[in-house]
C-alpha cells in the first residue's frame, strides 16, 4: 500500500533530488487515475476554465466553480496531495485569502496555491498561519493574462525582471511556502531559485532544472486538441483515438 502523500513528503523529494511529478485534475476519473499512476502532486488548477470550461482564460473562474472541481476530484484521490487554485479576485485581501482557502480545504484541497510573490505576502502569511499548506506561483501569471496584453511571456530575460522574481521568491520562502509553480521563467533563473531556497519548484516551461514538473494533463495526453502550449510534447494523441472510435461506434449503428 502506497503512503499518504504530504508537504513533507514534497519537500523530503527536493533533498534527495527526486524529480516531483506533478498534474492537473479536475474530475472523479482523472484524479483517479493519476493517484494509481502514483503521481504525487494533483492540483485542480484554476486552467479548468479553459480545458473545462471553455473559458477564453482563467480570469473568469469562480470560487463556486473551483470548489465544485476540488470535491469530484478529491472524491478520487487517495494517496496523491491534492490541492486547489485559488481563483481570481479570491485572495485581495488576507480576510478573503483565509476564508477561500478554507472552502477550498472544506472542498477536499490538501494546499492551496495563488499566484504572485511580495505583492501577496500578507495573505501568503495569513494562509500559512491557519494551518493550511501552501503553494506559490511566480513567472507568467495567467490570473494576469489581460494585463499582459493576452499573450503569455517568458519571465526573468532582463535584469529588472530577474531581481524581481528572486525578491519574490524570497518573499514566499520566508512566508513559508512548501513549493512554488515556476511558469515560463527563463531556464537559468529558474535553476538559481531551485538552488538558492529551501521550497520545491515546479516548472512548467522553464527549462529542467527545477525540482519537478507540472503540466496540464489535457496537454499530456492530447484531450484539448484545439491548442497546446509551445513547451508541450504530448505523449498521446487521445482526442484522435477518441474520434476514431466514436465514428466507428456510428458507421456501426
Amino acid at each position: 500500500m502506497s503512503m499518504k502523500v504530504t508537504p513533507e513528503t514534497i519537500r523530503a523529494m527536493k533533498q534527495r533530488g527526486e524529480k516531483i511529478a506533478a498534474l492537473t485534475a479536475y474530475d472523479y476519473p482523472l484524479a483517479k487515475l493519476l493517484d494509481e499512476c502514483g503521481v504525487p502532486l494533483l492540483l485542480v488548477g484554476d486552467s479548468l476554465g479553459m480545458v473545462v470550461l471553455g473559458y477564453p482564460n482563467t480570469t473568469l473562474v469562480s470560487m463556486a466553480e473551483m470548489e465544485h472541481h476540488t470535491r469530484a476530484a478529491a472524491r478520487g484521490n487517495t494517496n496523491a496531495l491534492l490541492g486547489a487554485d485559488l481563483p481570481f479576485h479570491a485572495y485581495e485581501t488576507p480576510e478573503t485569502a483565509v476564508a477561500n482557502a478554507q472552502r477550498l480545504v472544506a472542498a477536499g484541497a490538501e494546499y492551496v496555491k495563488a499566484e504572485g510573490g511580495r505583492e501577496i505576502l500578507p495573505q501568503v502569511h495569513a494562509i500559512v498561519a491557519t494551518g493550511i499548506p501552501f503553494i506559490g506561483h511566480l513567472g507568467m501569471l495567467p490570473q494576469h493574462i489581460l494585463e499582459e496584453g493576452g499573450k503569455y511571456r517568458i519571465k526573468g530575460r532582463d535584469d529588472t525582471g530577474h531581481a524581481k522574481l528572486l525578491d519574490d521568491a524570497a518573499a514566499l520562502a520566508e512566508a513559508g511556502a512548501f513549493a512554488v509553480v515556476l511558469e515560463l521563467v527563463t531556464p537559468p533563473v529558474a535553476r538559481e531559485i531551485t538552488g538558492r531556497f529551501p521550497y520545491a519548484t515546479i516548472g512548467i516551461g522553464s527549462g529542467p532544472d527545477c525540482d519537478g514538473q507540472i503540466l496540464v494533463t489535457h496537454d499530456l495526453v492530447g484531450t484539448f486538441p484545439w491548442f497546446t502550449p509551445k513547451f508541450v510534447q504530448p505523449k498521446l494523441n487521445a482526442a484522435e483515438q477518441m474520434r476514431t472510435a466514436i465514428q466507428e461506434w456510428r458507421k456501426a449503428i
